[in-house]
């Protein structure tokens, strides 16, 4: 994999998008194209230690970074329910 040459502009919106709860890491690839990985490697670089620590651990395992997390579950037989009786 080529290096890309980050711009001071890219590394400020990787880390705000990172930061962002709503944010899932699938979608930083959809906008800046980056993985996991690569956010993770961004990060590390560019935070204090000390931040880095708190955003990861503020971060892992979190369902909101992951897209497939998110994925509606199956109704239960009482959501079934109560939502035919809303039509």
């Amino acid at each position: 994999m080529k290096k890309e040459i980050l711009t001071s502009e890219k590394i400020h919106e990787i880390i705000g998008l990172a930061w962002a709860d709503e944010v899932s890491f699938d979608a930083i690839k959809q906008v800046v194209g980056f993985t996991e990985k690569q956010v993770v490697a961004v990060m590390r670089a560019n935070l204090k230690p000390g931040s880095f620590r708190v955003w990861r651990a503020r971060v892992s395992g979190r369902k909101a970074k992951h897209q497939m997390r998110l994925a509606p579950k199956r109704p239960t037989a009482s959501q079934s329910l109560f939502s035919s009786n809303e039509e």
